[in-house]
């Protein structure tokens, strides 16, 4: 199956904050952006999105039909550090989480392995689903990033090595 992984292009959160699952809103002007996005995804892709506005607003423009959004997309949870400059996080909160991301959940947040058990769960029962079409998934690098490490058998403390810029897309198969 083709898929292609897209993610959103810039929020408006100044650099530094962490805005995880935080409904923000996206870096105007975005349009020009949004449309050399959908120049790289074909016009009959079925088309999933996370639910935050930040990908759902850029979903729409790329689809030719309705999208289907699924919260086992959305980015990782952040909990007491949602839009929280990465700095004003206590030292003693922080370094555990530093020290091991993919297993230690962010208080009242989620590890990256939760986000990967989710997102490998919409792999495994949604896109199933759609066999005849291509897929796109607009989403966040943290879920682009435990998809490619899923398909490349990258561990998840490596899943850094797969850089997501704003607006890229990226093929794979499935």
């Amino acid at each position: 199956m083709e898929v292609y992984l897209v993610r959103h292009t810039e929020t408006v959160c100044e650099k530094g904050i962490c805005y995880g699952q935080s409904d923000v809103q996206l870096l105007e002007p975005y349009l020009e952006l949004f449309e050399t996005i959908k120049n790289q995804v074909p016009t009959d892709a079925v088309v999933y999105s996370s639910p935050l506005f930040r990908c759902t607003e850029l979903a729409h423009y790329v689809s030719s039909s309705s999208i289907r959004t699924d919260s086992r997309l959305m980015e990782m949870n952040f909990g007491d550090w949602e839009m929280k400059s990465w700095d004003a996080i206590a030292p003693d909160d922080f370094a555990p989480w530093m020290n091991d991301f993919v297993n230690v959940a962010v208080p009242n947040g989620e590890s990256f392995v939760d986000l990967y058990h989710r997102v490998d769960d919409f792999l495994e029962n949604e896109l199933q689903n759609t066999i005849s079409k291509p897929v796109v998934i607009v989403a966040h690098a943290g879920v682009i990033r435990s998809i490619l490490c899923k398909i490349s058998n990258l561990p998840l403390k490596d899943a850094f090595q797969n850089q997501v810029n704003f607006g890229a897309v990226i093929k794979i198969e499935l």
